[in-house]
């Protein structure tokens, strides 16, 4: 098959739903050769952070000189970019190539009465088959949901990560922060680290406990390795140049020091996802996978994750956040009042039907001076325009326009140039408003 027609076949694999378990990605893997047992992997999970922490880890990877692969999802605009090795993503022909190859599998299993692996499992697997074929050093994976029985916790790694726990995707892993907790702790493997930055007293026992049963080192991000400000000038919003400055800070560990590290991404949180990540690499040292300081300082300093608090545009200023829980929503609100208190937001909003989105508006919309409502392209949209009626209970100028385009639009007609159009909520929604607004700038 071509690259289209693999595009259409995965996308035809969504009628699955979410359907957890290993089972099936199992089946699929050994028929394989189980190329994801021959990988050394690096798997991250958490409910915010963990696609920030992938690449930082993948980035300061790549600036040691190792072959890295990394595999995040959901992608911004384009499936490839799931699937990238030094930074370079995945060719279409290759991923065409690659599911021409599990196709048959996947044929068979459904005609042997299993049932047929999901589109995130296959994706999956794409990735495993991927990185062992190219022969990395090293693969930084992220979890997709969860971590028991996700599918990418088939992997014994040489670290686990849990960047923290929050309220997410209630429906598939609990309504508890104890019970999100007990699900992201299923990806602790015995005698494999653990890092976590998680620091609620009740999801932090739960992830001690798992250490502790399966004889894992925990390191605990906050505790045992803490980032501190640097005296090194911040950016400010007074200068111009401070989209492209990032931050400055310190991290001291147990073994060492860190200081004046540079970070393209913006927010206190990517600081202590920073410190995550100098965390683990510096537990790959007990594989002998050493990573000098100089190495890290290049590595965070060209980090790059888009949607990401990133700023897109100048006059006026305009940030793009994948913010889609309430945690996410917080760690934004705290951002936007460290770099641009002074001014006024008008605010871009579009979120999916099985998030907080009221919890969410109650929190976004009070600090904004506008507000735009706008559809997800996705299923999950139902009753966006909801969202326009509890905005309302705060403010008397919001607008509801479904087209993404005609919605950024609207907000860059009624800015003025001092104000901040954010524009946040699903990654659906902001994939089509950063291509808009890309547009426009070329334009």
């Amino acid at each position: 098959m071509n690259y289209g027609e693999a595009i259409k076949y995965l996308k035809n694999l969504t009628k699955f739903g979410i359907n957890l378990g290993l089972d099936r990605i199992t089946e699929l893997l050994r028929r394989v050769g189980n190329p994801h047992l021959k990988l050394k992997v690096i798997h991250i999970g958490g409910t915010n952070g963990k696609g920030s922490v992938a690449n930082m880890v993948a980035s300061v990877l790549q600036a040691a000189g190792y072959k890295t692969g990394i595999f995040t999802s959901p992608h911004l605009h384009k499936y490839t970019e799931r699937y990238r090795i030094n930074g370079e993503q995945i060719s279409e022909a290759r991923v065409a190539e690659i599911l021409t190859i599990l196709k048959p599998h996947l044929d068979d299993m459904v005609f042997e009465g299993f049932e047929c692996p999901t589109e995130f499992e296959v994706s999956t697997a794409i990735a495993f088959c991927y990185f062992y074929e190219e022969d990395v050093d090293l693969v930084v994976l992220e979890v997709g949901m969860g971590g028991a029985i996700d599918s990418t916790n088939v992997v014994h790694p040489l670290v686990s990560v849990i960047t923290n726990v929050d309220m997410d995707h209630m429906e598939y892993l609990g309504n508890t922060i104890c019970e999100i907790a007990r699900t992201k702790a299923g990806i602790i493997k015995r005698g494999v680290p653990v890092v976590t930055a998680e620091n609620k007293p009740e999801a932090l026992g739960i992830i001690k406990d798992a250490c502790l049963n399966n004889n894992a080192k925990l390191t605990i991000v906050g505790k045992d390795v803490v980032w501190y400000e640097s005296n090194s000038s911040d950016i400010s919003d007074n200068d111009e140049s401070f989209m492209f400055l990032g931050q400055k800070f310190n991290v001291k560990t147990l073994k060492n020091e860190y200081l004046d590290l540079h970070l393209p991404l913006l927010g206190e949180h990517q600081k202590t996802n920073a410190a995550t990540a100098i965390a683990v690499l510096e537990e790959l040292q007990e594989y002998g996978i050493f990573i000098s300081a100089d190495e890290i300082r290049r590595g965070l300093s060209s980090v790059r994750w888009p949607g990401r608090f990133e700023i897109v545009n100048r006059n006026p200023v305009i940030v793009l956040d994948g913010a889609h829980n309430v945690s996410g929503v917080e760690s934004l609100c705290s951002t936007l009042n460290k770099y641009f208190s002074k001014r006024n937001i008008v605010l871009v909003l579009g979120m999916l039907a099985d998030k907080e989105r009221k919890k969410i508006v109650e929190k976004l919309v009070p600090i904004s001076k506008k507000v735009v409502v706008t559809k997800p392209n996705s299923p999950r949209a139902q009753s966006w325009q909801q969202i326009a009626h509890w905005a309302r209970e705060f403010l008397s100028e919001v607008y509801l326009i479904e087209r993404i385009p005609e919605a950024v639009d609207k907000a860059i007609e009624i800015a003025d140039l001092e104000d901040i159009i954010c524009i946040t909520g699903s990654l659906y929604m902001l994939a089509d408003a950063r291509k808009h607004i890309l547009s426009l700038k070329h334009k």
